[in-house]
């Protein structure tokens, strides 16, 4: 019986003792290896890139095992595959489906994000050396996972099947020549939305009533969440993204003393200069000081894992620093520090040590996902919903940071480095004012020309 379930697994392809953790595929035919090794061929990209490709492919078997036989022409197939990742499988009528995917219609944007894996896995696939396909081979037959996964590399290669998603009809009018089988969803025209943005006038309510911790007696009042408070602040008034503040060493904190607030500095995970000048990289220090990877290289599923999105880093050393704004914060930024230092910052057992600044109540590094939580629950705590959609997530905090520039008088240029892009257009989203803004100044420009 066919069947694909994803696993994690430890790759290895010489005599040392490096390996690399990375999401499988296990078929009744084993491992496929040739996305194994194509994921280890990768191995530098994100963990979030790694599982998405693994879902991708994942979708395209189970698709060819509910329809085994019924295909004669694996380019049919793969038509009908990019067919249903966009209308779903199940019979809006009779809410039925003969291939019991169950699969519900997704966005076009979806489609095509899953289309371009599936298509950069079979190109690379028929690039490789060993890779051999026997046209007489009907692929109708019962044959392995791996060969019909070759298959699908030659078809698409031949044919073109997953190319048209990856075409803009305006700027490339040559290439529409070789788009032949298949026509992907189209996306949609859309202008760039506002970014969501935490409420300013709420953030001291959050800060002063959201992050507390609750004591166990009625009677006693609950204390501040020096913790929860210290991450807001780096998020609201210093820009970064949550995981980037968890990445922070003890060390990546220093006092100015001259100014009396913190110098923030946040480092490339593994590249970045170790605080240990024994080792040049952060890597190589987590490795022999704490046996630990730099967390980005977790699988996305284990409780350690980071994301990182290659901001711009402004120092040789692999760093950028943090442009807090009001530069007052930084000072407040310190005194939330040294609280919580002193007060509720739970040291790591002498056996798990680290260097990470935020610890769990174990004396962990704190969690993505715990970090998230104690956010949640602030927020909820003075009344405001949790959604991205409304800004109350942790990265609507960011998105004020960047508005707070523009309305500020910073240029593009200027919001650009403080916010450490690579592009001076990715602030566009966060600097837009939302409709009701637009909405508002057209009024008082309109009362204005009254008088």
């Amino acid at each position: 019986m066919a069947y694909i379930i994803k696993i994690k697994a430890r790759y290895q392809n010489d005599q040392t003792g490096r390996t690399i953790k990375l999401p499988a595929l296990w078929t009744e035919s084993g491992v496929l290896v040739s996305h194994l090794r194509y994921l280890a061929d990768n191995s530098k990209k994100s963990s979030s890139w790694k599982e998405k490709s693994t879902q991708a492919v994942k979708l395209l078997i189970e698709y060819i095992n509910a329809n085994v036989g019924l295909f004669k022409k694996t380019t049919k197939l793969l038509a009908s595959f990019a067919r249903a990742l966009e209308e779903g499988t199940v019979d809006p009528r009779t809410l039925k489906d003969p291939s019991q995917l169950f699969w519900l219609p997704k966005s076009s944007e979806h489609c095509s994000d899953l289309l371009f894996l599936i298509t950069d896995y079979t190109d690379w696939l028929s690039r490789q050396s060993d890779f051999k396909i026997k046209l007489a081979n009907p692929f109708r037959q019962a044959t392995s996972t791996e060969q019909r996964m070759n298959w699908c590399a030659f078809h698409n290669k031949r044919n073109r099947v997953f190319l048209n998603h990856l075409v803009d009809p305006d700027k490339h009018v040559e290439a529409l020549s070789t788009i032949r089988e298949v026509t992907g969803p189209q996306r949609p025209t859309e202008n760039i939305a506002p970014a969501k943005r935490f409420p300013e006038d709420k953030i001291d309510l959050l800060m002063k009533a959201g992050f507390i911790i609750l004591n166990t007696k009625k009677s006693d009042m609950p204390r501040p969440d020096y913790k929860g408070q210290a991450l807001t602040l780096l998020m609201h008034y210093g820009g970064l993204r949550k995981s980037e503040a968890l990445h922070l060493y003890l060390s990546d904190i220093i006092l100015d003393e001259k100014k009396n607030e913190a110098i923030v500095r946040v480092y490339h995970p593994s590249n970045g200069k170790s605080p240990d000048e024994q080792y040049p990289t952060r890597k190589q220090f987590l490795a022999i000081h704490y046996g630990l990877l730099p967390r980005t290289e977790y699988l996305k599923t284990e409780r350690l894992h980071l994301g990182w999105k290659n901001p711009v880093l402004d120092n040789k050393d692999g760093y950028f620093s943090v442009q807090f704004f009001p530069p007052h914060k930084a000072a407040e930024f310190l005194s939330v520090w040294i609280k919580y230092l002193k007060e509720q910052r739970t040291d790591p057992d002498s056996s798990h040590d680290h260097p990470y600044a935020f610890t769990n109540s174990k004396g962990e590094p704190e969690t993505l996902k715990n970090a998230q939580r104690l956010h949640k629950s602030a927020v909820e705590r003075i009344g405001l919903l949790h959604r991205k959609l409304v800004g109350t997530s942790e990265h609507g905090h960011r998105h004020s940071y960047g508005y707070r520039l523009r309305e500020n008088g910073f240029n593009q240029i200027e919001i650009q480095k403080c916010m450490h892009h690579r592009s001076p257009d990715s602030c566009l989203v966060y600097i837009q004012p939302t409709h009701e803004e637009i909405r508002q100044k057209m009024s008082i420009i309109d009362k204005s020309s009254l008088h």
